[in-house]
């Protein structure tokens, strides 16, 4: 039997501007320029800045009646306009090996394998991949026959280009690799090869004392071999080592603060990302109201089109400045006394939902907002979670931020006796002595998150 029935929803949908004001705030600057320069392709209605003698002609739009005044967006950055942060670009680590197999003397077969290894090679310069996987993928999607024997063959001539233990399989062939390229070698390099290569699992967990045993040798020794172990890159290629660094990233900030006359001033850079008004012409045909000829219908369609999608993004844009500049300006009064001269002590504990708080917006809006932007300060340059931490109470009951913790335990750490390293008990200990009442847990949770390792694995010689 079939019964009809009344069933009241109540849902929440978001209109086309706020879709577009979301995906605009989410974007860094860089992208948000590029983002700009897009819709000024795309849509004629929408224009770069006009000259100082034009006069802004307000049009009536149909999408969420946007009030005229909100469709030109005035400036709001220092009058100084800086550059983008020049992006340094350094051949990368592939393109140094491709350039040294082209000096190996190797036939175009064997020239087209090792082009297929080195681009198989992981962002460290390790070959993760299986050689049968990788004979298989030359087969089928280059037509290359090979077997393991020739690639193998061909591997150790990519592990002897530069910088050394590139093309490794794992990190004690990595090791080795660098361990083996010396002509000569000292006692202390002799000794090193023979503890990779035979005690390279002691060595992990640092069982000194069976290392000693199996290569009969005495604590001095062993020392001086761990010396030339430490100096050796386990990851030959990556963007640790500056000479095969594929691209050297500069911060770009959203947000300059400057203190000024004891005062801070927050705003918020724009760079060379153009203002943004209506097209005038297009502005002028609406005014005018053409005849109604099916053409000029088909024509004034397009042009309202336009222009309400060209109103809708200025808005957007709006929209994001401001939500950008009031989110940015409640972390700043939160944390007021830290960003006066960027003590780390004076940073307070706080949670996304403290600036949801304080500034009005929801949780969302402010994850947006902190995702991915940064500042620039008198005292450096941070990406905004870094003003993000949880809290703490001491004995005293003041809070305080975990970001200070984590500091006493890396400087407490740095300067512990190695050879007898503090464990978390006594890292416990510690920091109870100073007033942090913290879980044995809870100091274990941050040591991992500085990737610090446990006592026995940083003892030394």
């Amino acid at each position: 039997m079939l019964k009809q029935t009344t069933q009241l929803k109540l849902q929440q949908k978001l209109s086309p501007l706020q879709i577009q004001t979301i995906k605009l705030l989410e974007l860094p600057v860089m992208q948000f320029d590029q983002r700009v320069k897009e819709e000024l392709e795309e849509n004629p209605a929408l224009d770069e800045e006009p000259a100082a003698d034009d006069e802004y002609t307000p049009v009536p739009v149909a999408d969420d009646d946007t009030p005229s005044y909100k469709l030109y967006i005035p400036s709001f950055t220092p009058a100084a306009k800086p550059e983008f942060p020049t992006l340094s670009v350094r051949e990368n680590f592939r393109q140094q090996l491709e350039t040294q197999a082209g000096y190996s003397g190797l036939n175009e077969h064997e020239r087209a394998i090792v082009s297929f290894l080195i681009g198989s090679l992981d962002d460290d310069g390790y070959l993760r991949r299986d050689l049968t996987a990788i004979a298989d993928d030359l087969a089928f999607r280059s037509g290359i026959a090979t077997s393991l024997e020739e690639l193998e063959k061909l591997l150790s001539v990519i592990q002897d280009f530069e910088p050394a233990g590139v093309g490794a399989r794992s990190l004690r062939e990595c090791l080795l690799i660098q361990l083996r390229k010396y002509d000569t070698k000292t006692p202390a390099q002799q000794i090193a090869e023979q503890v990779v290569a035979k005690c390279f699992t002691d060595f992990g967990k640092k069982h000194f004392d069976k290392i000693q045993s199996k290569l009969q040798i005495d604590e001095h020794t062993l020392k001086a071999a761990m010396d030339e172990i430490v100096k050796l890159n386990p990851r030959p290629a990556s963007s640790s080592s500056e000479s095969y660094h594929d691209l050297a990233r500069q911060i770009v900030p959203d947000f300059l603060l400057e203190l000024i006359d004891g005062q801070l001033q927050l705003s918020l850079l724009r760079y060379n990302i153009p203002q943004l008004r209506l097209n005038k012409r297009y502005a002028q045909l609406m005014r005018n109201k053409m005849p109604h000829a099916k053409q000029d219908r088909d024509t004034m369609i397009f042009v309202r089109q336009k222009m309400e999608a060209a109103a809708r993004f200025i808005e957007a844009v709006k929209q994001r400045q401001q939500t950008l500049l009031s989110t940015m300006q409640a972390i700043v009064d939160y944390q007021y006394n830290y960003f006066m001269d960027g003590d780390e002590t004076k940073l307070r504990p706080m949670a996304l939902r403290h600036i949801a708080d304080f500034s009005g917006y929801d949780i969302s809006t402010i994850s947006r907002v902190v995702n991915s932007k940064a500042i620039q300060t008198h005292f450096g340059i941070f990406p905004l979670r870094y003003f993000f931490s949880e809290g703490l109470k001491t004995t005293s009951g003041e809070e305080v931020s975990t970001r200070e913790i984590k500091n006493i335990l890396q400087k407490s750490i740095d300067n512990e006796d190695k050879k007898n390293p503090l464990p978390d008990k006594q890292l416990v200990e510690l920091l109870n002595r100073r007033g942090y009442t913290v879980a044995r847990r809870t100091v274990a949770k941050y040591r991992e998150q500085l990737n610090i390792p446990v006592a026995r694995l940083r003892r030394e010689l």
